[in-house]
């Protein structure tokens, strides 16, 4: 059995480790990197509640379920005429792209913000969990909470948009030719 301290202390040793990757997934989900804050604090808040039922498994997914929980409880509650800022600070080291150039590397982020801000939320959700988490079809399933077959055509979708966007043409505003 564990010691009364050390729940304090494996909780306090996981938001240390664990806790800007959480706050870079939620950022990506939601677009905005002061919400994703606030959505990883709830997570945390509900997972502390529920430490030592939850250490024993993996804390991480379980956190990272309640972070895409929280975001799909504000889409819901948020007024319809809020527009996600689509910011992608940090997606440019997921595409490989070269920082070379920071003028174009900003283009890039812009560009990626807006493409990524005209798909769904659940085709957005799908597209992080998929690309920038990493997960499988039946990974990104069991923490959307939906069938694989959902997954596969949000994804789909998701990829058709983002192919045919003009924000991502292949070019970006102070690039040469």
């Amino acid at each position: 059995m564990a010691s009364p301290g050390s729940r304090d202390d494996d909780f306090t040793a996981f938001v240390l480790a664990r806790s800007a990757r959480l706050v870079h997934f939620a950022r990506m989900l939601c677009g905005d990197a002061e919400l994703a804050q606030d959505l990883v604090q709830t997570a945390l808040e509900k997972a502390y509640l529920r430490w030592e039922r939850i250490e024993m498994a993996d804390p991480f997914c379980y956190v990272r379920q309640a972070v895409v929980n929280q975001h799909l409880s504000w889409v819901r509650r948020r007024p319809w005429r809020e527009q996600p800022s689509g910011d992608a600070v940090e997606l440019d080291q997921y595409l490989g792209a070269s920082v070379a150039d920071p003028a174009g590397a900003v283009a890039r982020r812009v560009a990626i913000g807006a493409a990524l801000a005209t798909l769904t939320r659940r085709e957005r959700a799908v597209v992080v969990l998929r690309y920038v988490e990493d997960l499988t079809e039946k990974e990104t399933a069991a923490v959307l909470g939906v069938a694989v077959g959902t997954v596969k055509s949000a994804n789909s979708r998701a990829l058709e948009k983002l192919r045919t966007a003009p924000e991502l043409s292949g070019r970006y505003v102070g690039e040469r030719a």
